[in-house]
């Protein structure tokens, strides 16, 4: 049996926190490990922020809804907009070999969410945009 949260806020960067505690409360209280729970948030804060700069792009402040599904073999993280719509494809990993100052200075946001998620879904449909954002629970571990 799945336990299923929701939380609703304006897609502004100041509703970042408010949304970063309540995937951490809610993965508290399903007895998610601290290291998923941490890669959750990433991934969010990540996704969330590149909506709020990018898919409200020259419109009014829209909203941002977060539905968390939780059961014994994963966490779903799905994020809802009503953005302009984005395909995040494939992200190309930074070039670790070259000098920093060669880097460039965003990007690396797609990269870190498909690094610590076991799967990335987006679809974009008429009642919005949906990212789909996957974890697989770590099994427990039962002393003998």
């Amino acid at each position: 049996m799945s336990q299923k949260f929701r939380i609703a806020r304006a897609a502004e960067l100041e509703s970042l926190g408010v949304l970063r505690d309540f995937i951490h409360d809610q993965c508290a209280r399903a007895g998610i490990d601290d290291a998923t729970t941490y890669e959750l948030k990433l991934a969010a804060d990540e996704a969330c922020t590149n909506i709020i700069t990018h898919g409200y792009a020259q419109m009014n402040p829209g909203s941002l809804i977060l539905d968390l599904e939780i059961d014994a073999h994963q966490v779903v993280l799905r994020i809802t907009d009503f953005g302009h719509p984005f395909e995040p494809s494939e992200p190309i990993a930074p070039d670790v070999q070259a000098a920093l100052d060669d880097q460039p200075t965003s990007g690396f946001g797609l990269f870190f969410i498909y690094s610590v998620m076991d799967a990335v879904d987006y679809r974009a449909t008429e009642e919005g945009n949906c990212l789909m954002l996957t974890k697989r629970r770590a099994p427990k571990v039962v002393p003998v």
